[in-house]
């Protein structure tokens, strides 16, 4: 119920113009000074445009808020019937998550940014939702550059018409001596109850939307945390950590090593068996041809040994080839070596970071109460000057 607590706002307000009025003789027919009423009914005029513009803002932003409740629990009962899975990508491509506008403008700009980080492997980077439906906006909703002036402008309000009371009463007061100055006796107290009413409703106001403006933001701050963290624990993207990027390139590293190796195998087997098979054709053709026609094919045979020949060459290339091969895998084998030494690092340099954050969470909770103290003290302090 606090986003709906500016309701007071008008209550009191109804019950301040109905004070004011009776005091001022309007419902028993004895209105004292006209003057008074007017100038009564014309700040209390000016407040009640002033509480009508903060409710309009406060409604806008009791729908924005309203909306993120609903979403919240959108999330959590679509992650329990997905069985607790991760929902960005459900989330990634709808474009009506919020009914509010400014929300779902604000969202859209945040889905666009994801796509910016997203790889054939994953999301290679990630932006918190909290640098896209944050605080300021709910501040630019709730017009709170507006609203946080409100409390100063109605006892600003009240000064003034203490001063302007006074004025009027002063004003009206002239005599020289005892007769003539009780005479205006009455047009000065007239005066100064002008001053004393405005005082009283100008700081009664200013208390009253104060204690309401700083609840209903305070509500809204609350809203705006769950959602944030359920967002972050149901639909944040998954992005790949160093470590796993790095893990990645280790297991392509062998992946191709154990590829490459059994390529240089397969040539080195074919190789082989090429200059056999060569030899042995070579032998059979001779054989078959000499016993068959009765022909001498040394020469032929020549010609053929020295092709198995040029094989063997070719074999010996080969193996060349294989033990360049055979040094590109040590040296992928090396890199892999150099790679799992970067990743203790990186593990070694994340405990370090993690122990970092720590400490620096500690200090500025430090710093935090005691800046809350400093604050505490100054606002005693002012409410004695202010006494």
């Amino acid at each position: 119920m606090k986003n709906k607590l500016y309701y007071v706002l008008f209550l009191f307000y109804a019950v301040m113009v109905a004070f004011i009025l009776y005091i001022n003789g309007v419902f028993n027919g004895n209105t004292a000074s006209m003057m008074n009423l007017i100038i009564n009914v014309g700040f209390l005029a000016i407040i009640g445009v002033l509480f009508l513009i903060s409710a309009i803002s406060f409604g806008r932003l009791n729908h924005c808020t309203d909306e993120l409740v609903n979403v919240t629990i959108r999330m959590q009962d679509e992650c329990k019937a997905a069985g607790g899975k991760n929902l960005w990508s459900q989330y990634q491509d709808r474009k009506d998550v919020f009914a509010d506008e400014e929300l779902n403008n604000a969202f859209v700009k945040y889905r666009l940014r994801m796509k910016n980080y997203k790889t054939k492997r994953g999301y290679m980077g990630s932006c918190d939702i909290d640098e896209y439906i944050n605080e300021d906006l709910l501040d630019r909703i709730g017009m709170s550059y507006y609203n946080s002036g409100i409390a100063g402008t109605m006892t600003g309000l009240g000064i003034l018409g203490t001063f302007l009371g006074l004025s009027m009463g002063l004003g009206s007061f002239n005599g020289e001596d005892i007769y003539t100055i009780s005479d205006n006796v009455g047009p000065l107290l007239s005066g100064m109850k002008v001053a004393f009413h405005t005082s009283v409703y100008g700081i009664f106001f200013s208390l009253i939307f104060n204690f309401v403006y700083r609840s209903i933001m305070s509500d809204a701050y609350e809203k705006l945390e769950n959602f944030q963290n359920a967002f972050r624990q149901f639909a944040q993207p998954q992005v790949a950590t160093e470590d796993e990027n790095s893990a990645a390139m280790v297991i392509y590293q062998a992946s191709m090593s154990n590829s490459m190796k059994q390529i240089l195998e397969l040539l080195k087997g074919t190789a082989k068996e090429q200059t056999a098979g060569v030899e042995h054709i070579v032998n059979q053709f001779t054989e078959q041809m000499t016993n068959t026609m009765g022909v001498n094919f040394q020469k032929l045979g020549n010609a053929l040994r020295t092709a198995t020949e040029v094989q063997n060459v070719a074999a010996d290339n080969s193996k060349d080839l294989i033990e360049a091969a055979t040094a590109l895998i040590e040296v992928n084998r090396n890199m892999q070596d150099v790679l799992g030494g970067v990743l203790e690092r990186q593990e070694h340099f994340s405990k370090e970071l993690a122990e970092q954050k720590a400490m620096l969470t500690a200090a500025c909770n430090e710093m935090s109460d005691e800046i809350s103290n400093q604050l505490y003290a100054f606002e005693q302090m002012r409410n004695l000057y202010e006494k």
